[in-house]
């Protein structure tokens, strides 16, 4: 029997997961992350992307998150997210439809919008099709 360790991945909204894994791995602030079982202990800012959460050999669940916080200590793995969704529950038409207001800001030459609102909204727009792209490779 593998090693697990217990991981909670809790939004502002609701708690999205909570379970035994054998490994997860998340976006840090410095590159992607990969925790397993008695890993040292860390807090570390998470940037939008995919979290997966690996369950068995076989078995993995994928998440998106648009930020946040992760903290690990020897037996248990929390996940402090701005929003977290299930990668199989993105509305891509939505994503989609967001990725274009936001390409649209963008090249707004007025003044009138705040590039940065933009520039988040669509580096979370590109994010979730890119977990939603990982997710139809894996055959999910």
């Amino acid at each position: 029997m593998n090693m697990t360790v217990h991981v909670d991945i809790v939004s502002a909204e609701k708690e999205i997961f909570s379970g035994l894994a054998e490994m997860i791995f998340a976006p840090a602030e410095m590159g992607e992350l990969g925790i397993s079982p008695r890993h040292a202990p860390l807090i570390t800012k998470l940037n939008p992307g995919e979290v997966r959460v690996k369950v068995s050999e076989s078995e993995s669940y994928p998440f998106y998150i648009s930020g946040g916080l992760l903290e690990v200590q020897p037996h248990l793995v929390t996940i402090l997210a701005d929003t977290a969704v299930r990668a199989a529950d993105i509305d891509e038409a939505a994503v989609l439809e967001a990725k274009v207001k936001a390409e649209e800001a963008l090249s707004d030459s007025s003044g009138k919008i705040d590039y940065a609102t933009a520039q988040s909204q669509l580096q979370q727009a590109v994010m979730q099709l890119r977990t939603l792209d990982r997710l139809r490779k894996r055959g999910g």
